[in-house]
């Protein structure tokens, strides 16, 4: 299991595994996710779009390109991952 150090890092202990399907809400802060958010490509009636999620899945936002969607995720510092 990870765990945080003294200083707040989050830390890694080897030989461990947690199942994601049933990992915590403290667990998954020690990996940061809520600094995490998800550009997903979405088809709208005047065509497709990019839907900005947070990691667990709230919808946040919608860009009309790609590159315009992460500049508005690192503009808020977080990190954008594409979801195919």
């Amino acid at each position: 299991m990870d765990a945080k150090n003294h200083d707040g890092v989050a830390t890694f202990v080897p030989e461990t595994t947690i199942g994601i399907r049933h990992i915590s809400a403290a667990q998954l802060e020690i990996f940061e996710v809520d600094k995490v958010a998800f550009v997903k490509p979405v088809m709208t009636e005047n065509g497709q779009v990019f839907a900005i999620h947070a990691a667990d899945g709230t919808p946040m936002a919608i860009a009309s390109t790609a590159a315009l969607a992460a500049a508005a995720i690192i503009q808020n510092e977080m990190l954008p991952r594409l979801v195919h």
